[in-house]
């Protein structure tokens, strides 16, 4: 392994993340740094496997792993930035500190360190002159795949829930959701775990180093959970004390009270609220009310005379 690569993929990063802190600074979308973030770990997946030593095997699968892992978190990143608003962590950053852009120039230097660091299990995969197609090999590829697909299908679940009106205000409580408060941050965990089985066979210290992407992502959650559940309960109170309650935090498994766990308020079942047709359609009087009145004239004078005083 040549030290120099990783410095090089370093300098690389902190450039493209300097980079986006300038846009963000007109975008207005801190968001930003997550996209390029996922972005660098794809691109130096894909150089990692061309430039390392190893063999066939352990490039072909860090090219695919990484590559695909990264290209599918751009997308679902790049949705959000072009569809939804900044996120509401940093949007609470802002108006904490409204002035403050020290704060996110620090936050997408972090960022550019953070892939950098990430990244480095790659390298000492893409490295292993011994991976073949053995039991490591399989190994590491089942691990792969369950937990892309938990973080892909948890991520899709989350979208597919707030995009739709009916659920503003509401807490997620179906699939990975309702056994898990964080689905897409465990299976994170078990996807970088796939590349220390396919690091099998490097030296001791340098595989140590494919430790680095589970420390991470559980130092992360240390970081990033406490943020969330905290602005979850700013924004929707007693609805997600309640899930928080009775859902584990990370490990998916049965919620408290399963299986009528479900609420009866649960979002799933909000009716959405009447449109403006519906309303004039309720609110329409019905033809008969428009039937002609006969109103008898007044009584003339003439009329009037002919009246006795007894009535």
């Amino acid at each position: 392994m040549n030290p120099l690569v990783p410095l090089w993929v370093l300098l690389a990063n902190v450039a493209v993340l300097l980079a986006g802190w300038l846009i963000q600074r007109r975008l207005r979308n801190a968001g930003l740094a997550d996209l390029l973030w996922a972005c660098c770990i794809c691109a130096s997946a894909i150089y990692y496997a061309v430039v390392s030593s190893g063999s066939p095997t352990s490039q072909l699968l860090v090219a695919l792993m990484g590559g695909l892992w990264g290209f599918r978190l751009i997308m679902h990143l790049l949705r959000r930035i072009l569809v939804e608003r900044e996120d509401a962590r940093y949007r609470h950053l802002r108006e904490a500190r409204p002035d403050d852009e020290g704060l996110f120039f620090g936050l997408f230097v972090l960022r550019a360190l953070s892939a950098n660091l990430y990244s480095l299990p790659l390298y000492v995969a893409a490295s292993n002159p011994l991976a073949d197609v053995d039991v490591w090999t399989l190994l590491a590829a089942a691990t792969y795949l369950i937990g892309m697909s938990g973080e892909a299908y948890a991520d899709l679940q989350l979208s597919t829930f707030r995009n739709n009106p009916r659920h503003l205000g509401h807490t997620c409580r179906r699939g990975l959701w309702r056994y898990s408060r964080h689905p897409n941050y465990f299976f994170s965990a078990v996807h970088w775990s796939s590349y220390a089985f396919l690091a099998v066979g490097m030296p001791w210290p340098l595989w140590s180093l494919t430790l680095l992407g589970p420390l991470l992502t559980v130092l992360g959650w240390v970081v990033s959970i406490p943020a969330a559940e905290a602005q979850a309960i700013r924004t929707r109170g007693d609805d997600y004390r309640h899930y928080r309650a009775a859902t584990p935090m990370l490990l998916p498994w049965f919620p408290r009270g399963w299986p009528d766990d479900q609420p009866e308020t649960s979002s799933w079942q909000t009716p959405l609220p009447p449109s403006r047709r519906t309303v004039r359609a309720a609110t329409r009087v019905p033809p008969q009310a428009y039937v002609r009145r006969e109103t008898p004239p007044p009584p003339s004078r003439t009329s009037g005379s002919e009246i006795s005083p007894d009535g």
